[in-house]
Parts: structure tokens; sequence; C-alpha cells
């Protein structure tokens, strides 16, 4: 398969996403990022808004999120529509990688966590570079089990924090070098 054949979903964001498109652009693969109206992307390529109706596609009840992930979310509004684009990335590519943080009840911090708890339960690869280790790993058995991940499938979801360390991001460039060079 040619590296145009390989497609990267993501939210163009500012720290983990925008080296995800880097990334991408670098190594000649497809990329892809949902936003909706009003929300500043820092990568301007291929930037797709959804609209109300498919953000609607991605609605989940914030009680659920909130059980599922510990924690309680004080602007729901804005952060209801950042899960609802995250829903699009994660349902778009079929294997999920995420910087960020693994907290000890192994859901990652943030926005970023959500994004992994919808691939673990949409059954779907998933690895997460955890920027306290500086190290990767990969959910298997309902536990991070240390790995060092490669891009087997051709839809592939990049995520993660805006606080992205210099560790997060040459974790990136080495995974895109591993699957790609």
């Amino acid at each position: 398969m040619s590296n145009k054949d390989y497609s990267i979903y993501s939210g163009g964001l500012k720290g983990t996403e925008e080296t995800f498109g880097e990334c991408a652009e670098k190594y000649g693969i497809n990329e892809i990022n949902f936003s909706f109206e009003g929300h500043k992307c820092s990568r301007k390529k291929n930037i797709t808004i959804l609209s109300d109706e498919e953000l609607k596609k991605g609605n989940i009840s914030m009680e659920i999120v909130s059980a599922r992930m510990g924690r309680r979310y004080a602007r729901v509004d804005k952060i209801r529509k950042v899960f609802q684009t995250i829903f699009h990335m994660v349902n778009k590519g079929y294997q999920v990688f995420a910087i960020g943080w693994i907290q000890s009840d192994k859901t990652v911090k943030g926005g970023t966590g959500w994004g992994v708890e919808l691939a673990k339960f949409f059954n779907r690869p998933t690895s997460v570079f955890d920027q306290g280790e500086n190290k990767w790993y990969t959910w298997e058995k309902n536990e991070w089990v240390e790995d060092e991940p490669v891009i087997l499938h051709k839809t592939f979801c990049g995520t993660g924090t805006r606080n992205l360390s210099d560790e997060g991001k040459k974790a990136i460039e080495a995974l895109f070098s591993r699957s790609f060079a």
C-alpha cells in the first residue's frame, strides 16, 4: 500500500494534532481535520466543518461521559461540541493514537481521554504516549501494556494534548518514521 492510501483523522488543534498533521504532510498521508463553527484550528489543511446535524451524530449524555471519565465538566456546551467532534475522528479512523497522560484509573487526562474511551468502546487498536512516563502504551485485555506501536491500518486517528512536550513530538515523529519510512 502506498502512503497516499492512508488517511489520518484529527482536529487540527495546536500541539499534538498539529504535529500529527505536519508528519502526515511530510509522509504524503491524506489529512482530514474535523471542527465546528467558531472553533479555531492551527492546521488549516482539509478542515471539515461539522454542521449541527453532523455534530448530533456524536452526541452523548454528559452524565455518561462524566461517569465514564470519573470527572465533571464546567463548560458543558463547548465541551459537548468538542466531544462530538472527537466522535467523528475516532469513528473514521480505525486505529487510534493519542498523546497525553494515563491516569491511575486507566483513563487519559482531559478531552483526549474521551477519544481514548471511545476507541476502547469501539474496540479499536489504541495506543497512548504517556508524557509523564515518556513511553508508548497500547490497550490490551483491559490494561495499558508498554509498546512501540506502528500504524497498521489505512485509516487512523491522531489526537492529544495541546501541551505537547518535546518528547511527545519526538514520539509522533518516530511513530511515522517506523510506519512509513
